[in-house]
């Protein structure tokens, strides 16, 4: 009976993380089709499962054209004008926005993967990504900026740390932050082999 329980969590293990990853797509892709059905039912007379996803794809792309044409400037201006008369809204909007632009913007911030001594006593080091060197606005001018996710959650913690505690680590940001997030269990040598 223990070598079949030890079968079935063997099991379990190798079908749980594709399970779990189907099913999150598949909750992303019946929300994001959800969100045109009533009105592409009403368009085309019939439903279409994936419909409302193509045409969301096919928005974000137009607009993608248009913010890299002459027309944005113009929509840009018009935008920042309304933000700068509604101060929470361009607050929530800058923050989204700069979220966003850390992740796959042109401005990437978590591509500088490091190592932190946290604690000197025990010698104890944090994964994190630096994400601001020059702190002399804030009158910090021996500190750096160094952003912590946390693991197998969406968030972190921002610390600012001495600079000579922060080393620099020769690592794809991409494998670093998987690592972070996964708590320490995915394979670090990944883009090794």
């Amino acid at each position: 009976m223990k070598k079949i329980f030890n079968y079935f969590l063997q099991g379990l293990l190798y079908i749980a993380p594709f399970g779990v990853t189907a099913y999150i797509i598949y909750v992303i892709f019946t929300f994001v089709d959800d969100l045109l059905d009533d009105q592409l039912t009403e368009i085309f007379g019939v439903d279409i499962p994936g419909i409302g996803l193509i045409v969301i794809f096919l928005f974000l792309i137009l607009v993608g054209i248009i913010g890299q044409s002459i027309l944005a400037q113009p929509i840009r201006l018009l935008f920042n004008h309304i933000l700068d008369r509604a101060p929470i809204l361009k607050l929530i909007y800058s923050a989204m926005n700069d979220l966003f632009s850390a992740f796959v913007g042109k401005e990437k911030k978590f591509n500088k993967p490091v190592i932190v001594l946290v604690n000197t006593i025990s010698q104890l080091e944090k994964m994190g990504f630096l994400t601001e060197e020059d702190l002399s606005k804030l009158g910090e001018r021996e500190k750096v900026a160094v952003y912590f996710p946390h693991s197998y959650n969406f968030s972190g913690e921002l610390f600012i740390v001495p600079r000579e505690h922060v080393r620099p680590i020769d690592i794809n940001p991409a494998v670093a932050m998987k690592f972070i997030v996964s708590g320490g269990v995915s394979d670090i040598y990944e883009e090794d082999r």
